[in-house]
């Protein structure tokens, strides 16, 4: 059972990202982890929240590009070092299927898509990671040369969640949207968006993402 993350570390951890201080970042998050606290739970619990704030600070002209770009350095601090704990304490497997991930155009933000890519990676998935601010194009070329199973796009900024639509749309005009499952998530993501632009499923988390992923390579072995 891990330990319950303290709350003068949620606290320490948010004020690091809001103010784009990598230092205090990384320095809190060997603490949280040298307690024992689940990797998982302090991406979710805190720098996703975190994350997600800046993200609608900055869509509302409450901070700018340059904040922005120090908050990611900051969160970039904390999950690498997440990232090592997870896969460190999940191991490997063998390879469940191959899996395509990016954020979508005009997103800087990754964290959430590389802490999914990580619980995939350890879970038994070969993960093509595209990076961020990526265009529908490259998910799909992707996908192609890699022979993917899955597009797993994200999106932080509600201004920018249109990409998850246009990777769907892209799909259709190639005649290749029966060739993949498309899974959306991130901050600006919900079922219902999924729903609407004819996306296979949502996941609000990593865990999550990884569940519904393992469902859908069980469903391709039996078809």
């Amino acid at each position: 059972m891990s330990t319950e993350i303290p709350q003068g570390i949620r606290e320490g951890i948010t004020e690091a990202l809001h103010s784009g201080d990598e230092e205090a970042s990384d320095r809190l998050t060997r603490e949280v982890l040298e307690l024992g606290c689940d990797p998982v739970e302090v991406v979710q619990e805190v720098i996703v929240p975190a994350l997600t704030d800046v993200g609608l600070r900055f869509q509302n002209l409450q901070i700018f590009l340059p904040e922005l770009m120090l908050s990611a350095k900051a969160a970039q601090a904390s999950t690498v070092l997440l990232e090592e704990e997870i896969l460190a304490q999940t191991g490997s497997v063998p390879t469940l299927g191959t899996v395509v991930l990016g954020t979508v155009d005009k997103d800087i933000h990754d964290i959430g898509k590389n802490i999914v890519a990580t619980l995939m990676k350890a879970n038994g998935f070969k993960v093509i990671d595209v990076g961020r601010n990526i265009n529908a194009r490259v998910f799909v070329d992707a996908a192609i040369e890699n022979n993917a199973d899955i597009i797993g796009s994200s999106s932080l900024m509600t201004i920018t969640r249109a990409g998850h639509k246009q990777i769907i749309e892209l799909l259709k005009a190639r005649d290749m949207r029966e060739d993949y499952r498309v899974i959306i998530g991130g901050g600006s993501a919900d079922q219902r968006y999924a729903d609407m632009i004819g996306a296979d499923g949502y996941a609000d988390n990593a865990n999550e993402a990884v569940t519904v992923a393992k469902q859908w390579m069980e469903e391709l072995r039996k078809a």
